[in-house]
């Protein structure tokens, strides 16, 4: 027992250092876990989570050609143009065009370029920014389980490939994306109604006595303006050609090659297809490959890799190490109740600010403690809680981009603009999930 809580103490104490330093730290102190773990405890090291890292880096290399070749520039273009067409529904429209947008490209870190866009059209529409700003950068996050090229969904298929029960791409796009647009509609509609008109709001008109601050507010925002490659259209089209050929393919195994009488699995078939793909986006756009690895897509994936790598192989270890305690302690009330498991995910969440780290320590847990695939897929929508403490980049983005001040942390740290949001999108998508897991599982 002694042993276990000083295990448990290493990997939590190397969890909080990685995530105060930030960036790859979190990979690195996972490793130096590992090597405690083995040379001090006598610990077996796990496997490292070669096929996760293998499917992200394949999926990011894709996206980052995409954003190179001017395609997520092209979407975020037409996006505006919906969003300004319709501007007095922006705190529905504008959370929903980033939920979408990162369901289409894998990542929530799209929205940066649309954040500055809502804010002006809100502020010229006399809407308060508060209002569409933060559920549209708590909705860009829980796109990230709704999408079938996001590095959270391929760790939960890589994962569940393992089991007994493995799951396609398409199994889980049914329960994570309704699930995932349903939390995010429900909480827009609360957001409708948050907080005072601007023209009623004494924390705003004070700060409008301050001609500089009135200056600031004349300015416009837009992409519209901005020239595109000629070849953005055909890069979004290619783009989402490997992603239906990815869903085709798995709905359909019986066109997939068979070596010794196996179809090739998903996991190889997602790397070499978004690869494939990737490769005819730079060819038909003619992109430079230094400016690939360059791109903030590209450095913001393998950041996600290194900190999966050392993270995950660190938990992978204390898990299997500690097996047998863990099942004896907590199985009983995973077992009474396992909706509890989605507290736990939320938790780490709340620290550990990548829902593919979260799912790629907390799924081999589940696992351990019994809890079927189709449970721990219907309770993904938890594995996002990084809004709780709002130093997410996209929290502080929406915060810089509402010039109008009403996006903010407040006094007490945890009142800030994002926080209820957050709770009922995550609440009611992780509900809808586990209900749906129960029927269609």
């Amino acid at each position: 027992m002694l042993t276990f809580w000083l295990e448990f103490v290493l990997v939590l104490g190397a969890i909080l250092i990685g995530i105060r330093r930030g960036g790859v730290a979190l990979g690195m102190l996972g490793g130096f876990g590992v090597t405690v773990l083995a040379f001090v405890f006598n610990t077996p090291p796990g496997e490292p989570p070669i096929t996760v890292m293998l499917i992200i880096l394949a999926v990011v290399t894709a996206s980052a050609t995409l954003q190179v070749a001017g395609g997520l520039d092209y979407m975020v273009q037409k996006t505006e143009t919906v969003l300004r067409a319709h501007p007095n529904r922006i705190t529905i429209l504008a959370p929903l065009s980033t939920f979408l947008l990162t369901v289409c490209v894998g990542t929530g870190h799209a929205c940066y370029s649309l954040l500055p866009v809502i804010a002006d059209v809100a502020l010229k529409t006399r809407i308060r920014p508060e209002r569409p700003m933060a559920i549209s950068s708590v909705a860009a996050q829980m796109g990230i389980t709704a999408s079938p090229v996001a590095a959270a969904v391929t760790t939960f298929l890589a994962m569940a490939a393992k089991t007994s029960h493995p799951v396609s791409l398409l199994d889980i796009i049914m329960i994570t994306f309704p699930s995932g647009l349903i939390g995010m509609l429900v909480a827009a509609l609360w957001s409708t109604r948050r907080g005072k008109e601007l023209d009623q709001d004494p924390d705003f008109l004070e700060r409008c006595k301050d001609p500089a601050f009135r200056a600031a507010l004349d300015t416009s925002v837009t992409t519209l303006g901005k020239e595109l490659p000629k070849t953005a259209k055909l890069s979004v089209a290619l783009f989402f050609a490997g992603i239906v050929s990815i869903i085709v393919l798995s709905i359909f195994p019986s066109l997939l090659p068979h070596f010794n009488g196996k179809p090739l699995p998903l996991t190889t078939l997602v790397q070499i297809i978004m690869l494939s793909f990737g490769c005819f986006i730079m060819l038909a756009g003619n992109v430079k490959a230094a400016e690939i690895a360059r791109s903030s897509v590209f450095t913001a994936g393998m950041i996600a890799v290194v900190s999966i790598f050392g993270i995950a192989w660190m938990s992978d270890t204390f898990v299997n190490g500690n097996k047998d305690y863990l099942i004896s302690n907590i199985k009983a009330m995973v077992a009474y109740a396992p909706w509890t498991f989605a507290l736990a995910m939320f938790a780490v969440s709340a620290f550990v600010k990548s829902q593919a780290a979260v799912l790629t320590i907390m799924i081999p847990f589940g696992l351990v403690l019994g809890l079927p695939v189709p449970l721990l897929l219907g309770l993904m929508p938890s594995s996002y809680a990084y809004f709780f403490f709002a130093f997410y980049p996209s929290d502080l983005a929406a915060i810089n981009f509402d010039r109008t001040g009403t996006t903010h942390i407040g006094k007490y740290l945890l009142n800030h603009s994002f926080m209820i949001p957050g709770l009922i999108g995550v609440g009611t998508s992780t509900v809808v999930g586990y209900l749906l897991s129960r029927v269609l599982f």
